[in-house]
């Protein structure tokens, strides 16, 4: 249930965007775009493009990351007449708090010849309604059935929450030319080798979600478009972990190759891959994150078998498993497996600060499966076996009173089975065996309940 109200509360501020933009997603520096005509209609057609956005290698401490575009266009004058217009494109854009940063390093060249830009105010591509905002303005000849060839540089900031960011390319801007666009290839090129858990695909980061259908090839992802009028559903948006992030992990992953009896150098690993994990309190739900959560598991397992009396590595393991097992929302056997991780730690270090925040912040997550009594915790789903909180099942039909009503053995509830299978060694009380996880508890969630419990639990999880 505390998931579910989470969720809600999400659902409810990430409805309103216009009212709450400022409060949820983070301020955003401009995307990358087409070109755009000028204010006539034209009959030059944009016939390819290729866009690459090169992301740069980047070590600084949670730095967002920032990537170099080349966009290489093709134009083609299918009319009868020279055209000669001014293009525009866009350099500046709002990123939801009232300011309006502007891309970088703007290079354009048309046919192979640098040209010189002035800046000329029109609307902005997000919010049309609002103040004019600068962009790049040029004048282009087109020669009737000839190509004209235009590049354009620049570099992009990454936008978002560390350890995540995002980078953005609007192709709508290239509905201005007429006809459809020939063909597109958007190639995301990264300064290592691009994969599932770096390029979050199948899933959003809360501000971005990247588009779906791209190949991954070495060090890039490609998507390729033909014969497409640019729509809103074509904006490209690329949800990567940022390149410190994920530079660091390659770093540890290196040590690890180098040391690997070093339980400390195994611990720094699995800790990096949980940060990358959990997204500032959720899960990664999609298929890269799930191998990472995987890793994660392996690599403190090996930790713990080279440092078993670390108290702090039994805590972070402990906390890796109960998070993701209370995501899961899961009865398994993964939430006593965190319970004994966090209790061993206790054993070997109960005054440990780090420990006990973990073990306090466990008490949210597994609800009564660890309480605080005093300066000391217990384990009730270790140390004992509790009841089953009961489930609703529909009432029968009403059978007939001469016909007698068939009695079945009570169902064991969802879980119990496999739980009852094992005996549990490691207990206050040796003799207690654990046959059934309780459900985790459910608050009341009703509508007359709601905006107190949202706020309620908005706070715990922005504490957190």
């Amino acid at each position: 249930m505390k998931r579910l109200c989470f969720l809600a509360l999400l659902f409810v501020l990430l409805a309103f965007p216009s009212g709450a933009r400022a409060d949820v997603a983070p301020p955003l520096y401009p995307p990358g775009s087409n070109p755009q005509p000028g204010a006539e209609v034209t009959q030059v057609r944009m016939m390819a493009e290729t866009v690459v956005i090169e992301v740069q290698r980047d070590i600084t401490p949670e730095s967002l990351g920032r990537a170099h575009v080349t966009a290489d266009f093709t134009m083609q004058n299918l009319g009868t007449a020279d055209e000669s217009m001014a293009v525009r494109f866009p350099i500046a854009a709002s990123d939801g708090r009232w300011n309006y940063p502007e891309i970088s390093n703007l290079l354009i060249k048309v046919n192979g010849k640098q040209v010189q830009y002035r800046r000329a105010d029109y609307p902005e591509l997000n919010y049309p309604n609002d103040d004019l905002v600068p962009w790049a303005e040029f004048d282009v000849t087109f020669p009737a059935g000839q190509d004209v060839s235009i590049l354009v540089e620049y570099d992009l900031k990454g936008s978002g929450y560390y350890p995540f960011t995002a980078l953005y390319y609007i192709l709508e801007t290239g509905a201005g030319w007429k006809d459809t666009i020939g063909k597109a290839d958007i190639i995301l090129r990264l300064p290592y080798e691009a994969n599932r858990q770096n390029v979050i695909m199948e899933t959003t980061i809360g501000w971005a979600e990247t588009h779906a259908d791209g190949v991954f090839q070495g060090n890039e992802v490609r998507w390729h478009f033909e014969e497409f009028e640019p729509g809103w559903d074509h904006n490209m948006e690329f949800a990567l972990v940022a390149p410190s992030a994920w530079q660091a992990i390659l770093t540890i992953r290196d040590n690890v190759e180098k040391h690997p009896n070093n339980g400390e150098a195994w611990g720094m690993l699995g800790k990096a891959y949980k940060e990358i994990f959990f997204m500032k309190g959720i899960v990664r739900e999609d298929a890269g994150g799930l191998e990472l959560y995987q890793w994660s598991v392996e690599a403190y397992e090996k930790c713990l078998s080279l440092k078993p009396e670390d108290a702090q590595w039994h805590a972070g393991f402990a906390d890796l498993l109960a998070r993701h097992s209370a995501w899961d929302w899961s009865t398994s056997l993964e939430n006593i497996r965190a319970l004994e991780e966090i209790r061993t730690a206790l054993k070997l270090a109960p005054d440990d600060p780090v420990v006990r925040d973990v073990a306090e912040e466990m008490i949210y997550w597994l609800d009564d499966g660890i309480v605080q009594n005093g300066d000391d915790f217990d384990f009730p789903w270790l140390t004992q076996t509790p009841m089953p909180r009961p489930t609703w099942t529909p009432e029968p039909e009403a059978l007939p009173t001469d016909v007698a009503t068939p009695t079945t053995p009570a169902a064991l509830p969802p879980g119990a089975t496999e739980v009852a299978q094992v005996v549990l060694t490691q207990t206050e009380h040796p003799e207690a065996t654990a046959t059934t996880i309780p459900e985790r508890s459910s608050p009341l969630c009703g509508s007359a309940a709601f905006i107190p419990l949202m706020a309620v639990v908005w706070f715990v999880w922005k504490r957190r």
